[in-house]
């Protein structure tokens, strides 16, 4: 094999492997669906620190393929979950886990990242110092270029976790220097424990999501987790009406006629079923997971996906408004809930840019004559509550109307009419968290969840910990920190990067729902 050629599978290897390690450990262990940058930061450091070794004696690369195939095997062992013991769906708050503790898990998680993109790294920087740094720079970036697209190619083909595999594996044999048993017994446990995962019945693979679809001790009730988390039921009508009779509140809110129905997060159906069993006479059905919408056309036991007045768009909910120019009668925000957050924390969600003032403003300006919106979730707690209808009621000049089960804090719908007397209310919504409701998510601060501005002391808690572990891997591969005072400057372009990375993730989000902006 050419030089440039193996550079060039090196570096495709490295990309491909830290994309597949930020989605599938997510996927595995609930806590790293939260913090998904915690393993991004760990593959940082390793191939930071991958490249210092360079030129060491020992070739940790050699010992890739092990590294990976233990970290493989500890989150299958020890994976975390939600423990649902009930009914009730979790969607904001805490919550119960099984497994290690996030105090454990986290960092054990954080040094195997890191440890194994070093090694990997590793057999990157050893290629790399063969070349002309311009050289090697551009044989680098073609292959990481490659690995990004390669990823994303498997993942929107909905490939499972063993082709993934199978791609590491063939290409660990490839690139090795040697390959010795130790190095074949580990990619054959890779793929066959990914392979293991792979042909599990209840689970299927969607570009975001491991999904699993359970059917209940009743064959009409379809249990749907992602990630480890219970997510939403596929049902009838009549048991929906029995057990959450809120979901059908916001038909009898409002006495418009249901020409037109949006529903934002139409997920498997079961509020498709609900506004064509309550009249509607056409429903644009807005799902972003295609994965989901197609459980819910080939099981829900309604059928909705399968009525001719059902219009399917999978697509992103904010995106969707921003292109369409029909009025609708009711638009309904369905549960559009991620789950990728815990409780006071301030990361950016597939939905964050569902819920700013714009996005409100953008639905009011989609309302026919006479049409309401809607929006309805398990809302753990009474500020939420507070925030989303100061911000109705910023866009829509005049307050909603809040019905909730257990009261406020739990399960609750909000629906506001575009003219005040639109909906019937019985229950006009008055702020209890004054700071709340004047503090509304916007496009410029997409974060709903944050209570109060600011970072929360979690993330200087963590960032410092990996600071002290940054630290300690550096002088670990590099030798006395003092002699490294003459790279400064690369020290800030590294915090240079992440800065606009973060920026370009948080104004991407948003550009992607806004075509032609």
């Amino acid at each position: 094999m050419s030089p440039r050629l193996r550079l060039v599978l090196l570096s495709f290897l490295m990309l491909f492997v830290e994309l597949a390690l930020i989605r599938w450990t997510g996927s595995n262990i609930v806590y790293l669906s939260y913090f998904s940058n915690f393993v991004l930061l760990g593959s940082f450091l390793g191939i930071g620190v991958g490249f210092l070794r360079a030129r060491a004696r020992v070739n940790l690369f050699l010992y890739a393929p092990v590294a990976l195939a233990m970290l493989v095997g500890f989150a299958l062992l020890l994976p975390v979950e939600i423990d649902r013991s009930g009914d009730e769906l979790i969607y904001f708050g805490t919550f119960q886990t099984t497994g290690l503790p996030p105090w454990l898990t986290l960092p054990i998680i954080f040094i195997a990242v890191a440890g194994l993109m070093a090694m990997i790294a590793e057999g990157v920087g050893r290629q790399f110092i063969q070349f002309e740094s311009l050289e090697a720079y551009r044989l680098d970036i073609a292959g990481s270029l490659l690995g990004i697209i390669g990823f994303s190619v498997v993942s929107f083909l909905w490939a499972p976790p063993v082709v993934w595999g199978v791609i590491t594996g063939v290409l660990f044999l490839v690139v090795l220097p040697v390959r010795r048993l130790l190095q074949i017994v580990a990619v054959l446990g890779l793929v066959f424990m990914l392979g293991r995962e792979s042909v599990v019945p209840e689970w299927s693979w969607s570009p975001y999501y491991k999904v699993a679809a359970v059917t209940a001790d009743d064959p009409d009730i379809t249990h749907i987790g992602v990630n480890g988390i219970p997510h939403q039921a596929m049902t009838t009508i009549q048991a929906r009406l029995d057990r959450e009779p809120i979901y059908f509140l916001p038909y009898q809110r409002t006495d418009t006629g249901l020409e037109n129905v949006l529903i934002v997060g139409a997920g498997t159906g079961t509020d498709v079923a609900i506004a064509l069993d309550q009249g509607a006479q056409h429903v644009d059905a807005v799902e972003i997971d295609p994965r989901l919408q197609q459980l819910g056309a080939e099981r829900h036991p309604e059928r909705p996906y399968d009525d001719p007045r059902v219009e399917v768009h999978i697509d992103d909910g904010r995106a969707f408004l921003e292109r369409t120019d029909r009025q609708y009668d009711l638009i309904l925000f369905a549960l559009p809930d991620s789950l990728t957050l815990v409780s006071g924390q301030s990361a950016l969600r597939l939905e964050s840019y569902l819920f700013t003032t714009e996005a409100m403003e953008e639905a009011r300006d989609h309302l026919a004559s006479g049409g309401a919106f809607a929006m309805y979730n398990f809302y753990r707690e009474g500020w939420l509550i507070d925030r989303l209808a100061g911000t109705l009621d910023a866009a829509f000049g005049h307050a909603p109307c809040v019905d909730s089960v257990g009261g406020v804090g739990r399960l609750a719908v909000l629906t506001v009419g575009l003219d005040a007397g639109t909906v019937d209310c019985p229950n006009e919504w008055v702020a209890s968290d004054v700071v709340a409701a004047e503090s509304p998510a916007t496009d410029d601060y997409p974060f709903l969840y944050l209570q109060e501005r600011g970072i929360p002391g979690f993330y200087f808690v963590t960032l410092g910990l990996i600071l002290v572990a940054s630290v300690a891997f550096t002088r670990w591969a590099s030798g006395p920190l003092g002699q490294m005072r003459s790279y400064a400057d690369l020290f800030f372009m590294g915090v240079a990067f992440l800065l606009l990375e973060t920026k370009a993730v948080v104004q991407f989000a948003l550009l992607f729902g806004r075509p032609g902006s």
